[in-house]
């Protein structure tokens, strides 16, 4: 078996049960976002990202057309195994394209994650789902 992650960009029609079914366990389940929250008029114009293991969807992001990164979520079995930071670096990867800045709202948890890619705190931390967030960017 081949264990290192492959990504590829994502369609919101044709991979909308994996990209679903990810954030489903990561943001509803596991972190108690209402499941009407979890779904936005965003979805069917955005850009999203998927992550694969021996064939398995196992992270997926997404990218507004404004250059907002969101809907970043790994399955739990797969977290701390730099999957998460190999998306993130495809989805800046793919941003460069069209974007000179990205940012995103990082769960205050997990800042220092996207610190580590260069992101930079702005502004005061606000609730987002029930959950403290704040608001990061980046220059590409």
């Amino acid at each position: 078996m081949n264990h290192t992650p492959h990504f590829r960009l994502a369609d919101w029609q044709n991979d909308h049960a994996l990209l679903t079914a990810i954030r489903e366990e990561v943001f509803v389940m596991e972190q108690n976002v209402p499941l009407a929250l979890e779904w936005d008029e965003h979805d069917a114009s955005a850009q999203h990202f998927l992550a694969f293991i021996d064939q398995q969807a196992v992270a997926t992001a997404r990218l507004k057309s404004d250059g907002q990164i969101g809907r970043m979520a790994v399955r739990r079995p797969y977290r701390g195994q730099g999957i998460g930071d190999a998306l993130l670096r495809f989805v800046l990867d793919t941003a460069r394209a069209t974007h000179d800045e990205v940012y995103l709202h990082a769960q205050v948890q997990v800042k220092a994650f996207y610190q580590r890619h260069g992101f930079i705190e702005q502004g005061e931390v606000f609730k987002d789902a029930g959950i403290d967030h704040i608001h990061m960017a980046r220059r590409l």
